[in-house]
């Protein structure tokens, strides 16, 4: 049965993703990303890192995303778009290249996270030595050992909002559209 709930939602959460780049309007598109995000700690509460699964939906798909919300309100989507130019197209095909490049050099200077060394217990004040809490390891892991990814995802993060006010920002009003002439 667990390997039904997985594939569920990995299905799921995949789908959500796709839909989130495929769907024109921002608002959907933003609730998309949160149905992403749900499927995400689904699949950390299957790993059993609830912990993990609380912060992805409390900080993600509560805090971040309503953030994403008001941009997306603040800013009016339904106004008219500035269009795309071929210098635009040319430096984003330019950025995912980058992208996927990183992502390979990545991917052959660490080719399986178990050969990345374990997180040590920390000894704490109300727990007995050589025992932590839950968040502490997972602070002391996030801190040290995954440093580097949690950077790179607030830095998407940042990307992503930026993305959302450059898709809504509005053409200026040219002269042939003025009721006044």
């Amino acid at each position: 049965m667990p390997a039904f709930f997985f594939y569920f939602f990995s299905a799921l959460t995949i789908l959500a993703a796709l839909l989130v780049v495929l769907n024109r309007d921002a608002v959907n598109s933003a609730m998309c990303m949160i149905v992403a995000l749900a499927g995400v700690a689904a699949l950390f509460v299957l790993l059993q890192a609830y912990f993990l699964a609380v912060l992805q939906i409390v900080v993600y798909a509560g805090a971040v995303m309503v953030l994403f919300l008001f941009i997306i309100m603040l800013l009016d989507p339904k106004g008219r778009r500035v269009p795309v130019s071929e210098m635009n197209l040319v430096f984003g095909l330019i950025a995912l290249l980058a992208l996927a490049l990183g992502a390979f050099w990545l991917a052959r200077q660490y080719p399986a996270v178990a050969e990345l060394p374990a997180i040590p217990q920390l000894p704490t004040d109300d727990a007995p030595l050589g025992y932590a809490t839950a968040a502490k390891t997972f602070g002391y892991g996030l801190f040290t050992r995954y440093l580097l990814p949690f950077e790179v995802a607030g830095l998407l993060l940042l990307i992503a909002m930026v993305g959302v006010i450059v898709l809504s920002k509005r053409t200026p009003p040219d002269s042939n559209d003025d009721p006044a002439k």
